[in-house]
């Protein structure tokens, strides 16, 4: 998606080679534009697949979803990082280690939401380990849900988290597949070698 690709390019800073930040548009910032079109490109690609639910994680990956969500006529869920009073059981539940803040979380979502009459589409922010990707296979597999595959604004394709996703036989499309940030400089993968 060259419109993504361009803002990367324009306004992510390349913090190391492990690490892009992309905080003035999409993680703490959020262009609603951008996000728009991400939302609308998710949809296009995903248009056929019937899909009931999309399902992320909170926050960065709320965005997105709820342009896609719209987009399709489907609602969003997002699974909870955080305890909270009124979520403390009928729960789905799955660890998810996030290597960028050195945490490990539980992540819920509510029985109420996923059930197995649903096909879902998974939309994350970032894919690099794989590991919020991997939370939410887990939770869409005790909901006995259908997985119609995994939406990813920005993949970190030197990182392993795409491959384990895909080994799975799971559809993964990515708007944006980083190839390297050596140097401090973003370079892409052609966009084919996304899916």
């Amino acid at each position: 998606m060259k419109l993504l690709q361009d803002k990367i390019i324009q306004s992510g800073k390349v913090l190391s080679e492990n690490v892009l930040k992309v905080d003035t548009f999409l993680n703490h910032q959020i262009d609603p534009i951008l996000m728009q079109a991400i939302g609308n490109e998710f949809a296009a690609r995903y248009k056929d697949a019937g899909i009931t639910k999309i399902l992320t994680i909170e926050s960065s990956g709320i965005a997105p979803s709820m342009f896609a969500g719209l987009t399709l006529g489907v609602p969003v869920v997002f699974a909870r990082k955080r305890k909270s009073l009124t979520l403390s059981d009928n729960l789905f539940t799955s660890k998810v280690h996030s290597f960028t803040k050195g945490e490990t979380n539980d992540i819920s979502v509510s029985k109420d939401f996923i059930n197995h009459e649903d096909t879902v589409l998974i939309i994350d922010d970032f894919l690099a380990n794989g590991q919020a990707a991997l939370g939410l296979l887990d939770i869409l597999n005790q909901a006995e849900a259908k997985t119609a595959g995994v939406g990813i604004v920005i993949e970190k394709g030197f990182q392993p988290g795409g491959q384990l996703i895909r080994e799975k036989g799971i559809r993964v499309d990515s708007l944006a597949n980083i190839k390297s940030l050596a140097n401090g400089k973003v370079e892409f993968f052609e966009e084919e070698t996304s899916r």
